[in-house]
């Protein structure tokens, strides 16, 4: 198994390959899926840069096992050899041994790691400037829908989003419409509710 994981440090860390044989599938979907669940993709961009996230997030996860690995091999390995030492100083020499040894694997799987999450950096940075430029144009688009609905409402016609280009139900037009209505319900109460405040300090300042 140790042997299988240093392995690992030069395949399962780069290139397309995301699961090695030891992996469970299973956990892999699920994994995806939070991920899916947590960015809500939409088109093919936003599920490509996901995916990616999940991916190297998955290889992440992994870089501590294999560290471990490593060190778990060279106690195996490096036993016998300081049998003539003291018992406290035996892992810390083994480690060190070990370290001496693997040390060009260790510095690579450092490397990767530092690749890795400059990848997650520039992913994570790239999908929340296509999210918000897309929120930004479904706001807009919204915006002038519900202009369309409003007319229509108000001509008592029939309207259909799709008539003027949009690609969204009615309903969801009605929803932005009822979260304007809200936003506005609640300014004007927040400066009622200033105002009176200000009235009474000013009455209390004028009696006192």
């Amino acid at each position: 198994k140790a042997t299988a994981s240093l392995n690992a440090v030069r395949t399962g860390l780069t290139g397309r390959t995301v699961l090695l044989p030891g992996d469970d599938a299973a956990e892999y979907e699920d994994h995806v899926d939070g991920y899916a669940k947590e960015f809500q993709p939409v088109g093919p961009r936003e599920c490509v840069l996901v995916q990616s996230l999940a991916d190297t997030d998955w290889r992440l996860a992994r870089i501590p096992a294999l560290e471990m690995a490593i060190y778990a091999q060279g106690r195996l390995q490096f036993a016998d050899e300081f049998q003539d030492r003291d018992a406290a100083l035996r892992p810390s020499l083994t480690d060190l041994r070990t370290l001496m040894t693997y040390d060009k694997q260790l510095r690579n799987l450092h490397l990767q790691e530092a690749r890795l999450h400059r990848r997650r950096e520039k992913d994570t940075a790239e999908l929340r400037q296509i999210q918000q430029e897309r929120q930004r144009r479904e706001a807009d688009d919204l915006e002038l829908a519900s202009k369309f609905y409003l007319a229509a409402q108000h001509d008592h016609k029939p309207f259909d989003p799709a008539e003027y280009g949009f690609d969204f139900p009615t309903s969801d037009v009605e929803a932005y419409l009822e979260g304007v209505r809200a936003a506005n319900l609640a300014r004007a109460m927040l400066t009622n509710e200033r105002e009176a405040a200000f009235g009474a300090a000013n009455a209390r300042s004028q009696a006192a």
